[in-house]
């Protein structure tokens, strides 16, 4: 199986490509637009901040490229946010694939911290992603200070402050807010389901 990490300017890649590599998948981690549109699957991965991550893909005309994917397409953690419309996160326009903008964590007492940093539960799964995952189960690793509230394509909810988004789905594009390569055996699961059911 061909599998694209995209490469560009955002952290954590190479934890994903790892990831993959422990599941006998060797991926090609790259920003050149020909090897990822041929791919079997793209993974869409990072951390970082929404601007820059943005103006990177736009100058190598990235973005026009997510965009045009047909092939299964997993966002995961900024790759998530950046699928979106908007994030608050420097007033960025995003890749707009979800119809849906990326907020702020607003603490509502002292002990709300933002980043959310730390394993959460999942709950509300209704994706291939999730098969053979029990309901409120699965704990997985997240770190981040911006979430999708809940919206059409919400297929898997996490709560910190407030419920919000921790799984999309549109058409051929998944996306995760937490990390499944930093969330043990649960990610691997996620991240097998990824390769093998979309």
């Amino acid at each position: 199986m061909n599998v694209a990490v995209v490469k560009y300017n955002a952290g954590n890649v190479y934890s994903v490509v790892n990831a993959l590599r422990r599941l006998g998948v060797e991926p090609v981690l790259t920003d050149d637009a020909g090897a990822i549109r041929s791919a079997d699957k793209v993974v869409f991965p990072g951390q970082g901040e929404a601007a820059g991550a943005m103006t990177y893909l736009r100058s190598h005309g990235l973005d026009t490229v997510i965009r045009s994917l047909r092939q299964p397409v997993l966002g995961i953690c900024i790759g998530q946010q950046l699928l979106c419309r908007r994030s608050e996160e420097g007033g960025t326009e995003c890749l707009g694939v979800f119809d849906a903008d990326v907020l702020r964590f607003r603490p509502s007492c002292h002990e709300d911290k933002v980043p959310a940093m730390g394993w959460n539960s999942l709950h509300g799964m209704k994706s291939p992603l999730f098969d053979g995952l029990a309901d409120g189960a699965p704990f997985v690793y997240f770190v981040h200070s911006y979430y999708v509230p809940l919206c059409p394509f919400t297929v898997a909810t996490a709560d910190y402050i407030l419920p919000y988004s921790a799984a999309m789905h549109k058409d051929n594009f998944y996306a995760t807010q937490f990390h499944p390569e930093k969330s043990g055996t649960v990610g691997e699961t996620i991240l097998r389901n990824f390769l093998e059911k979309t």
